[in-house]
């Protein structure tokens, strides 16, 4: 299966842009229930202790799986595959994260969305991120469709 982020064209993202090479490269794949991703933190991306992962790094991996969620159910929810056109776009309205405790840099982190709600303009999702199988952040972002004319 492809990821969502390798479906969708011209996506410059620092998080999830496929089209930047210098982002973060984050995978999220959409089983029209939930959508999960891997990520494999780089040294760099360290916390005040080089031990720990850095709180707006974890925000930036809730952030972008969550659009990227809320994007692939709106295709879903049209009967069309992710990134076929008209391409749908979805933009943080809020971003919520409750940090539970510290997270691990030296492993992989796995995100998980669930959507909680969905209108035509606004979808609502509960994202935890997890460490060596342990939750270690939870998130609410509300993801807003835009129409392809803000990327102008």
């Amino acid at each position: 299966m492809k990821a969502i982020q390798d479906r969708i064209r011209d996506n410059h993202c620092y998080g999830c842009g496929a089209d930047n090479p210098l982002s973060m490269q984050i995978k999220s794949y959409w089983d029209g229930k939930v959508s999960t991703c891997s990520y494999t933190p780089r040294p760099e991306q360290c916390a005040g202790p080089t031990k720990y992962l850095y709180g707006g790094l974890i925000a930036s991996l809730i952030d972008c799986h969550s659009c990227g969620t809320a994007m692939a159910n709106y295709y879903d929810r049209e009967g069309r595959e992710v990134g076929s056109e008209p391409q749908i776009w979805c933009v943080t309205g809020r971003l919520t994260v409750n940090y539970l405790k510290p997270t691990p840099i030296d492993k992989p982190v796995e995100l998980r969305a669930v959507i909680a709600e969905c209108t035509d303009k606004k979808t609502i999702l509960n994202t935890t991120l997890s460490s060596g199988g342990e939750v270690t952040a939870e998130g609410e972002v509300i993801a807003v469709r835009v129409p392809y004319s803000w990327r102008d």
